[in-house]
Order: C-alpha cells, then sequence, then structure tokens
C-alpha cells in the first residue's frame, strides 16, 4: 500500500482537502479523493488528517499533516488456485481452517495470488460475498507469518452472525507465543490502545498521545512455561482484534514475540549466559522459524444455524514446535523450568 505524507504550507492554507488531494496528485479525481477519505479505515487504506479522519470538505490548516494511504485497487475476479489447506471442519455454512505460515489470508496489493482466499475458492465455490468481492467469506484474518485456526464463512447469514460474535466477544480466540525473556507476571491483561506508528506507517503501535489516533486493544497474557531468563510460552487471549495486536502488546511490555523483525523479535543469545552447545542448538532452531513464533491454537464459537457450541484446536507448526519442545528438554535437564 503506497503512502505519500504533506505538510501544508501557506499556499494550501484553506484548501478543501478533497481538492488537495488532487492538486497534488493529479492522477486521482475528486470523486475517488473523496472516497478515499470517506472510507478511510485501517487496514484498507484512505486519508488521515493529524492522524484522525475528516471530511472531503475540510479546510487545510498551516502545519496539518496529511497522510494519504492509497487503497487498494478496485476489485478483481478472484481465481481458484489448487494450493493445500488443512480444513479442521466443514458443513454447508462454513469451513475451519488450520492457516499455514507464510500464507496470507485474501488478495491485496503485491498479493494476488497464492492466499487462502484463492485456495478456499478451488475448494468450494459456496463463499458469502456479503464481506467483498475481494474477502468472500473472511470474517477474521491472520498476519502472514502467524499460523492458526480461522473459521470462513459460505452463506451471509453464517457471516454476518459469526461477525457479530467477533464483535460481541462471544467468539474466543487464543494463541500460543514464544517470547523473549520472562515476565514478571504469571497472568496479566494488556490494556494499551494501537493505532498506526506515528513515523513509520507501516507499522502498528500503542498510541498514548491523545493526538493521534488509536483504538482500544486488549489482550489477556497467560504464562504457561518459563524458560530460564531467556524465553516464556506465553497463551494470549483476544478481547480485542487490532491489526499486529498480540505482536505490538507484547513488544509494548518489552517481551517481543520470537522471530518477529518488525517488532524487535529479532535478537542474538546472549554469549555467556548460554553453554556453547545449547546455544548452537538454539541458533539452528530460531534459524528454521519463517516468522514469528506465534501461533493462533484454539478457536471457539457457537455455530450460526444450529447453535451448537464449537472448539477447536491445532498444534503449532513443526519449527515452533521444535523450538518448544527444545526449550523444555533443555531447561528441565538443568532444573530452571517451572
Amino acid at each position: 500500500m503506497e503512502t505519500r505524507v504533506f505538510t501544508i504550507t501557506k499556499e494550501a492554507e484553506g484548501e478543501r482537502l478533497d481538492r488537495f488531494i488532487v492538486r497534488v496528485m493529479p492522477q486521482t479525481s475528486r470523486s475517488l479523493a473523496a472516497r478515499w477519505i470517506e472510507q478511510t479505515s485501517e487496514g484498507w487504506g484512505g486519508v488521515w488528517v493529524n492522524d484522525k479522519t475528516s471530511r472531503p470538505s475540510y479546510r487545510l490548516r498551516i502545519g496539518d499533516e496529511v497522510v494519504v494511504q492509497i487503497p487498494p485497487s478496485e476489485p478483481t475476479t478472484i481465481l481458484p488456485e489448487a494450493i493445500p489447506l488443512t480444513i479442521l471442519y466443514e458443513d454447508e455454512e462454513l469451513l475451519v481452517i488450520n492457516k499455514a505460515q507464510g500464507m496470507v489470508v485474501h488478495p491485496a496489493p503485491g498479493t494476488p495470488h497464492g492466499t487462502l482466499v484463492n485456495a478456499v475458492l478451488a475448494h468450494t465455490d459456496e463463499l458469502s460475498d456479503a464481506g467483498g468481492d475481494e474477502r468472500p467469506g473472511i470474517v477474521h484474518r491472520l498476519d502472514k507469518d502467524t499460523s492458526g485456526l480461522l473459521v470462513v464463512a459460505k452463506t451471509d447469514q453464517a457471516l454476518r452472525h459469526l461477525q457479530a460474535q467477533l464483535q460481541t466477544r462471544q467468539m474466543e480466540r487464543r494463541y500460543l507465543a514464544v517470547v523473549w525473556g520472562t515476565p514478571k507476571f504469571d497472568e496479566a491483561i494488556v490494556d494499551a490502545p494501537i493505532g498506526r506508528h506515528p513515523v513509520d506507517r507501516k507499522k502498528m503501535a500503542v498510541i498514548e498521545d491523545a493526538r493521534h489516533k488509536a483504538r482500544e486493544a486488549k489482550t489477556e497474557l497467560k504464562v504457561l512455561r518459563r524458560f530460564g531468563s531467556l524465553f516464556t510460552l506465553l497463551e494470549a487471549k483476544l478481547q480485542t482484534g487490532r491489526t499486529h495486536q498480540i505482536r505490538v502488546h507484547c513488544a509494548y511490555i518489552h517481551h517481543p514475540v520470537v522471530g518477529d523483525p518488525v517488532y524487535g523479535g529479532e535478537r542474538n543469545l546472549p554469549q555467556k549466559e548460554v553453554a556453547f552447545d545449547i546455544r548452537k542448538r538454539l541458533e539452528g532452531l530460531l534459524e528454521r522459524l519463517p516468522g514469528q513464533a506465534l501461533h493462533a491454537y484454539s478457536l471457539a464459537f457457537v455455530h450460526p444455524v444450529t447453535g451448537e457450541p464449537l472448539c477447536f484446536h491445532a498444534d503449532p507448526p513443526e519449527p515452533m514446535q521444535a523450538l518448544i519442545s527444545a526449550l523444555e528438554e533443555i531447561f528441565v535437564n538443568i532444573g530452571e523450568a517451572k
């Protein structure tokens, strides 16, 4: 998603926001600029003035910062692609899928093919289109390099019902995360609003400055195992579902998810605290991780038609499980695991 940032000078003072965008981006029509402004949302794109949504008629002031994130182009036909899927459950209303690490959920600029949606369309042509042509059946998403469980709706009724469960926090999503260091808590709730990073607009961040846009974000964290002072296995339960929420919150409490280059999770093992043979073994396992050590292992919701409670579990992918198993073996043997 292309991002353009403008700081308003005296030349543009008093100019309408939509007219300004057309002037500085001549390839954009006024109607398209107005659409971008009015439909601004996280993950889609749009226009922010001083990190806040605005109106096409807003009159610019000297010093205003205008951020334009060019949204995805108009929907195009998504083609079915014969990509293997791990389907845990399927009926006439929905599918539950264990998404592979490295797979994007739906087509977007730069990733038009090879997504979970392309794969699902090859499996079935019965997907709800109530969520839009580019995201058929998608109830919720996982980051590209986060593996695990998600539910896909086949019918409009199922999509609306499942999305309502998500919004009212009736759908339960739990993750396993291997993080750096050892938290001081056994259980905690990280309650810290998340918004676009004020400087790096491709990242998210905890926003504590009221001048910048942010949305409520809450993550329940529980320590499952401590591995010395080096690593901890956490269970993370989402109360809200913001972009990169678990990764941002773990970084915020200074325990970033292992293998996450965006939020500080790529670190080197300390030379003095780890014996040479153990360090070499762990370094090999860390190098095998294809992304962050974060896996959506549990998903629970009510069936949108029958009302039956459904609960699904999936083990982490092999590289993450190998790391956890090695940590358990190493630290049990040296008497440091709790």
